[in-house]
């Protein structure tokens, strides 16, 4: 992947950072994982927020990521709740496992960090043949919105957080930088209330209509493949902001 996954500032206050309140994957994934009839991976696990409920809830689960730091994070809050996660990095577009899983996941508009059609097909490639046959890889995207790429990319975000007890303002921009690609960054930053900056990262990613997850889903050597629009499962309709695939091996 071109990123090289999250520095040691940004997760740090990745927690922080992170607008949860409206998404419901964490009791999706959970869910999926515990009528899993064998182990669980997760690929870009982060800093534990999906891999480390599943864990609590009894789940074999394994975790990659491309970001020591993050995974850094993760072994840390583990400790603290007692938890014994199995996790290391390594890059989705290209790893290998030693034992066959029953599902894959991929939460939060991960994939989109596989921005040339070579990263998507090897990581494809790669989540097939680490899962059992039948097995299932599951992930999600958000539906590329017109209306927030004309009104909000190119802008700044801003918003406060409270980490350690202290106010930190957080600054978010979202801009079109390869219109032939559909490529994108977001740009961090994070600022303490000295006005010092903690965090100050850019990371790259790739738009995916529905269309070219579909197309990329034919030419895998995966099964069949069915996509939902947002986590209750209905049909991916105009006005639906997320979509939810799902692939069989």
């Amino acid at each position: 992947m071109g990123d090289a996954g999250y520095s040691e500032g940004h997760a740090a206050y990745y927690d922080a950072m992170l607008k949860t309140s409206d998404r419901e994957d964490v009791d999706f994934y959970v869910d999926r994982a515990q009528a899993a009839d064998g182990p669980v991976l997760e690929l870009a696990c982060g800093t534990g927020r999906i891999y480390l409920p599943m864990l609590r809830a009894g789940v074999d689960a394994d975790g990659i990521d491309l970001s020591k730091p993050a995974l850094d994070v993760l072994r840390g809050k583990a400790a603290e709740a007692g938890l014994d996660p199995s996790v290391r990095q390594a890059d989705m577009a290209d790893f290998s496992v030693d034992r066959a899983y029953d599902l894959a996941i991929c939460p939060f508009n991960a994939v989109q960090h596989l921005l040339s059609v070579e990263e998507q097909w090897a990581a494809l490639e790669s989540v097939h043949d680490a899962l059992a046959p039948g097995g299932r890889f599951v992930f999600d995207v958000f539906v590329p919105s017109f209306d927030v790429i004309c009104e909000r990319y190119g802008e700044w975000q801003v918003d406060e957080r409270t980490v350690d007890g202290e106010p930190h303002e957080v600054r978010t921009r979202t801009q079109l930088v390869d219109e032939v690609e559909q490529q994108f960054a977001v740009e961090t930053e994070v600022a303490g209330s000295d006005g010092e900056l903690v965090v100050d990262d850019e990371f790259h990613l790739k738009l995916l209509p529905k269309r070219e997850i579909e197309l990329l889903a034919h030419l895998s050597p995966f099964e069949d493949w069915s996509v939902a629009g947002g986590f209750d499962g209905g049909p991916l309709e105009d006005g639906e902001k997320t979509q939810v695939w799902t692939l069989r091996a």
